[in-house]
Formats: structure tokens, C-alpha cells, sequence
């Protein structure tokens, strides 16, 4: 991690101040993490380059976690694109009701020359992956943390029970 004052001091930083001291953008805890899933998922379906900038941007915004909101922006690369963005430009497509390729003969040169229907797909998409990911995480961590506890209070169940049989 770079040194705390080297980022407070960084000339194109100083735009956010003190958010980007916040403890959440660098924490695991439930919040952060599933907002940063949000955050990256959304970020990943916005069909443009540099979409690690917008997570970015969004994660200080939202005090979320930076790291895993900018690294799941890696799954909009080169070899997905076409899976990913094909279905958002058909629905997009379907929406707008304009004629569509047909995804056989999709590729990025395609989809580049039907823009709108493409954001329209794109948002719509980016919007649910980005909320059932966010609910999906906050679930898993619920039924983690509540089955871990369930654990620990099974085990300190034994082992009182052990020790009351010692002491008989």
C-alpha cells in the first residue's frame, strides 16, 4: 500500500480530500464488500474503456471496498465481451424495438455500430447484476457469519459439558 501521506498529497487526489482516507474503501466488512460488488458489477457493463475509473470513482463515492470494486471490472475483458454485451445489445435492441443481428454474426465492430440499443442493454443489465450481487453478497455473509456462530456456540457447548463430566 502506498504511504497514506503520498496520497494525500498526490496532485490528481486532492479532488477527493478525506473520502479516500476512509476506512471502508480498504476494510472487508459486510457493507463495503457487497457495495463493491455492486459498484464493479455495474462498472463492468458500462461499455466503455477505462471502466476501472468509474468503479473507482463510484467506490469513493459510495465508501465502498476500492480494490474488489476495481478488480471485478476484470470480467468485462476482450474474451467476455461479446458474451456480455451480445444479450445487453439484444435486449437493448428488443426494448428500443429496432432490428437486431442476430448473435452469431455479433461481434465488437457490430456492436459498436449500434450504440444506443446497446447502452440501453447495458444499463439494464449492469443495474440487476450490480443489485443481485449486492444482495447476494449480503446473504452469503449473513449465513456465514450466523453459521459460524452457531459453530462457536456448539463448541463452547462441548466443552462445558466435557469439563462438568471431568469434574464429576
Amino acid at each position: 500500500m502506498p504511504d497514506t501521506q503520498v496520497i494525500r498529497e498526490h496532485k490528481h487526489l486532492r479532488v477527493f480530500g478525506g473520502r479516500l482516507h476512509d476506512a471502508n474503501l480498504w476494510h472487508l466488512n459486510r457493507h463495503s464488500v457487497s457495495g463493491a460488488v455492486a459498484v464493479g458489477l455495474f462498472a463492468a457493463y458500462v461499455p466503455v474503456p477505462f471502466e476501472m475509473v468509474i468503479a473507482a470513482f463510484c467506490a469513493i463515492c459510495f465508501r465502498v471496498n476500492l480494490p474488489i470494486a476495481v478488480a471485478l471490472v476484470w470480467i468485462s475483458n476482450p474474451l467476455t465481451w461479446v458474451p456480455m454485451y451480445g444479450p445487453a445489445y439484444l435486449l437493448g435492441a428488443w426494448l428500443l424495438g429496432t432490428p437486431s443481428v442476430s448473435f452469431g454474426e455479433m461481434t465488437i465492430a457490430v456492436l459498436m455500430e449500434r450504440l444506443v440499443p446497446l447502452w440501453v442493454g447495458c444499463l439494464l443489465f449492469g443495474v440487476a447484476f450490480a443489485a443481485l450481487g449486492y444482495l447476494t453478497v449480503q446473504l452469503f455473509w449473513r449465513w456465514k457469519v450466523g453459521r459460524d456462530w452457531t459453530h462457536r456456540h456448539a463448541q463452547r457447548a462441548k466443552r462445558k459439558a466435557k469439563a462438568g463430566s471431568d469434574e464429576s
